[in-house]
């Protein structure tokens, strides 16, 4: 997914990446979200099919519920209505992201679509279209980490909420639903930021009258480059994750473990956004006034790291 997804690749190819390799728990005992366990369910549709995952989907789900804007080989699909992903898209910088070849995402996230047609996958679903009432609820039972047959299973209000998120290169998305009260969240954004779940999350807010914050822009302001230098050095937000802060000719920059570099903008001094994603960072002081830690907001989430460098 890093260096070859614009490139066709075989079954052999794709199974020699994971077949061989450790499990990382005894069966049953953990969980842990696995493109490549998407993957073995893609092949095990084709052997029990006797034909393609593609064709498979097509006749037993996009054909019955008429999603006539759903399919694969979002490469060669051709006309206006087709959608550019970014990478990065801002005012100053728009990065269009490569297509990531279906063979590449296959079962784990091959399938392009739209708001419409992912309306009457839950139209489906609700009223027992595709698979039966017992099914679904089987499905919609969390099995551990609040997450069951490829469904994320939680509650809003008391109520069971039931829903999946995925993302790809350019590209983010989130279906989130509650049967029981025929309500039903489809977003779709053709940028790699995290957006969505947070968006999702008001909508539910605004449904269920509870407080709500009207997305506001962050306006940057000025910070001397004396300044800008304390906040330099290396964050560990877990092991393995670190956050490696310099600064370059005035401007702060930030490099998260294996990904880009990318600019964040003071709000107020310690205080840090970025435009790229909706994030924040909130450096912290000892008692000394030198910085030794800080804070990532992101998706609802505050996460802590210790300078170590």
């Amino acid at each position: 997914m890093q260096n070859e997804v614009t490139k066709p690749i075989s079954r052999k190819q794709v199974m020699a990446l994971f077949e061989n390799k450790p499990l990382e728990f005894s069966p049953g005992t953990k969980w842990n979200y696995s493109n490549s366990g998407y993957v073995l369910l893609g092949f095990i549709i084709e052997d029990i099919t006797h034909t393609t995952y593609y064709a498979a989907a097509r006749k037993m789900i996009f054909e019955p519920l008429q999603m006539t804007h759903t399919g694969f080989d979002f490469t060669h699909l051709a006309g206006k209505e087709k959608a550019i992903g970014y990478m990065r898209i801002t005012a100053e910088v728009q990065t269009p992201a490569p297509i990531v070849d279906s063979s590449v995402s296959y079962s784990a996230g091959a399938i392009y679509t739209t708001t419409g047609d992912l309306y009457k996958w839950y139209q489906s679903l609700k009223n027992n279209k595709i698979i039966s009432a017992a099914s679904f609820n089987l499905a919609a039972t969390p099995v551990l980490n609040k997450y069951g047959f490829g469904l994320v299973i939680d509650s809003v209000s008391g109520v069971r909420r039931i829903s999946h998120g995925g993302g790809i290169h350019g590209f983010t998305t989130n279906i989130s639903m509650i049967p029981g009260e025929d309500i039903c969240i489809i977003l779709l954004n053709n940028g790699s930021n995290s957006f969505l779940e947070a968006i999702t999350e008001s909508i539910y807010s605004i449904l269920y009258n509870k407080p709500y914050e009207i997305p506001k822009e962050r306006t940057a302001i000025a910070i001397d480059e004396e300044t800008l230098k304390q906040y330099e050095g290396e964050y560990e937000l877990s092991p393995g994750f670190v956050l490696t802060v310099k600064n370059k000719a005035g401007k702060l920059m930030v490099q998260a473990t294996g990904q880009p570099e990318f600019e964040v903008f003071a709000e107020k001094t310690d205080l840090f956004f970025l435009k790229v994603i909706d994030a924040q960072l909130q450096f912290k002081r000892d008692a000394q006034n030198k910085v030794e830690s800080l804070v990532l907001f992101q998706n609802g989430r505050e996460m802590p790291g210790k300078k170590i460098k």
